[in-house]
């Protein structure tokens, strides 16, 4: 730790991983610390005997529940669209290759207590039980448009201006009914709450053209997830700067050293309040900035509001789903007669996470009142008899401040969502607030063409 970096990242969370490689790929000098001996921070993927001693106070998992080393249960889970552009970001750091990705079965939202797959097609829209007679046609008529629509052609614009009008306009202009809306603006664009309705009408069609995509890139849903959990994405990344050290090319172009188990005692600054270091035990790592999760910098952020989740162990895959191996719900906030969505993740054996048939389902929600568990119980009630239920309320912590005075920049929470939506919005802000440029991903030759071009040149 004597040596002098251009970035400190402290915490493995998701947003951390991904800057550290995206600024180890630009070639800059990344120490990456985590005080944990475990890779994921507040997204961490555990064993069965970690969640007990996490939420059950020290106890031991029964042995009915099979061994230890075959659950691997995301703290807060989250699926990714194939077509998103955080995948994108997998592939341009290489950590694709050391994640193998399955598809999740079903996309679902959930109306008068019963759950039906999205429609993402123009067949679906004509076939799905949530769209009545005239309102299939409707339906059809806007994904044909969004499908259409390109920025260059006035001609499929349909006489609209996405950034002049709102969603609500666009809505009104194929006579959208409220029912639709529903699940386009919180099963497809997946917004937080009907605020979307009242913005420019861009944002939200460019999110449904991305969940359309996404659907028709495999198949039968648009999310994706990686086998063994999300812990193995920051392991991704991990492995990636560890190949990279041992290649002699590549450990001139990039640089990224990571350091698990390590404390992080101090966190210095000078006179004016910039940071200058990082400081460990008697040792203190110097570095031009440094990027981290809000556990470090609790002088940094605020708490806005809270999360509530509850995981559970199911013997059996969610009732009404088509007995689904894994699925994504929507409870849309109407339908639960509150302000927030509810979010129901489902996963099982197939994505190596637990025994042979076993389920692992999380609910969670933003909570708006004194009893939490009480808000997710409409999702509760959606899974069927549970073997087993782990219940948690966490803080959501923002930053205080943007972090350009004192290169000090601090990453937000994760939110109740079962995406990664909001996740790769904050990667991009922190980007942008580091560098004063927004995120382009750049095509750029692969590990193998680098390691033959620096042979060739011997």
């Amino acid at each position: 730790m004597d040596e002098e970096y251009d970035i400190i990242v402290l915490g493995t969370g998701l947003v951390e991983c991904v800057l550290s490689g995206i600024f180890s790929v630009e070639g800059k000098k990344v120490l990456h610390i985590d005080r944990n001996d475990y890779y994921g921070g507040e997204c961490a993927s555990l064993n069965l005997t970690q969640l007990y001693r996490m939420f059950k106070d020290g106890g031991s998992p029964p042995e009915a529940l099979g061994r230890d080393r075959d659950y691997n249960i995301d703290l807060i889970p989250k699926f990714m669209m194939a077509n998103e552009e955080l995948v994108k970001v997998l592939v341009y750091t290489d950590v694709t290759r050391y994640i193998e990705f399955k598809l999740i079965s079903g996309s679902m939202v959930c109306r008068d207590q019963k759950i039906s797959k999205v429609p993402a097609t123009v067949t679906e829209a004509l076939t799905s039980p949530l769209l009545g007679f005239f309102e299939k046609r409707r339906a059809k008529n806007f994904l044909e448009f969004v499908g259409n629509y390109k920025e260059e052609d006035i001609s499929t614009h349909k006489g609209l201006n996405l950034d002049k009008q709102t969603m609500s306009a666009v809505y009104e202009h194929f006579g959208v009914d409220s029912n639709t809306q529903e699940f386009i603006g919180h099963a497809m664009a997946l917004h937080l709450d009907d605020s979307y309705k009242h913005k420019p009408a861009r944002e939200t069609i460019e999110r449904v053209l991305l969940y359309v995509t996404s659907v028709a890139k495999y198949g039968s849903s648009p999310y994706i997830y990686p086998l063994y959990g999300l812990g193995e994405l920051p392991q991704g990344f991990a492995r990636f700067l560890y190949f990279l050290f041992y290649i002699p090319l590549l450990s001139a172009i990039y640089g990224g050293t990571y350091m698990l188990n390590t404390p992080v005692d101090d966190i210095v600054v000078d006179e004016s309040g910039k940071f200058t270091g990082v400081k460990s035990g008697e040792e203190v790592a110097k570095a031009k900035l440094v990027i981290g999760d809000p556990s470090y910098f609790k002088n940094k952020v605020k708490v806005e509001g809270k999360v509530v989740r509850a995981i559970c162990l199911l013997d059996h895959p969610i009732p009404n789903s088509a007995d689904a191996d894994s699925t994504q719900i929507i409870i849309p906030q109407a339908q639960a007669n509150r302000k927030h969505d509810i979010y129901i993740a489902c996963v099982s054996s197939t994505h190596n996470v637990c025994p042979k048939n076993y389920w692992v389902a999380s609910v969670s929600t933003i909570v708006e009142t004194d009893a939490p568990e009480k808000e997710i119980e409409l999702g509760i009630k959606l899974l069927g008899p549970i073997k087993e239920r782990f219940d948690y309320v966490s803080d959501l912590y923002v930053p205080v401040e943007d972090g350009r005075s004192s290169n000090i920049f601090v990453s937000k929470s994760y939110d109740a969502t079962s995406h990664f939506v909001s996740v790769y919005e904050d990667i991009k802000d922190i980007y942008k607030r580091v560098t004063g440029t927004d995120l382009v991903l750049k095509k750029r030759s692969t590990v193998e063409e680098e390691q033959a071009a620096f042979e060739a040149a011997q």
